[in-house]
């Protein structure tokens, strides 16, 4: 509580409020922001090669399941113009698995992509998608000890 010197009262202060005024503060140094360094090139950095092959993946399982699920509006919507009977159901759930398999290839697109530089990787990835969904669950459970 402070006293309030116009009233004579007593008032009570509210749990944010600052016990003193604000100070001036005196001019105070200009620095410099200092721009960061560049990481050093090596095992921080992706290779290219690896990179354009997870770019290549995504685009794969990703791009198509999602162009097929917003064609499957475009689709839907001329067979309606054209006098066929479409349920609005079977419309969203089309379209909603595959855009959901769209949301899935993005994770199995980068993980599934050889990490090694010096090999391209099966077709399908599933070999790869093993081995690298090990190397992030043991580096998962290395951040949790």
């Amino acid at each position: 509580m402070t006293s309030d010197p116009e009233s004579g009262q007593e008032r009570v202060r509210l749990p944010f409020e600052p016990g003193t005024s604000r100070k001036k503060r005196s001019e105070s140094k200009q620095t410099v922001p200092v721009p960061p360094s560049a990481p050093a090139r090596g095992d921080s950095t992706m290779p290219k090669a690896v990179s354009d092959r997870i770019v290549r993946r995504v685009l794969t399982f990703c791009g198509v399941p999602t162009l097929l699920g917003f064609s499957t509006f475009l689709g839907s919507y001329g067979l309606i113009q054209n006098g066929v009977a479409v349920p609005n159901a079977v419309v969203l759930l089309l379209s909603m698995a595959f855009l959901g398999l769209g949301v899935l290839g993005l994770s199995y697109g980068a993980i599934s992509a050889s990490w090694d530089e010096g090999r391209p990787g099966s077709k399908l990835g599933w070999d790869e998608f093993r081995k690298n969904f090990g190397y992030l669950t043991e580096a998962w459970k290395g951040q949790k000890s």
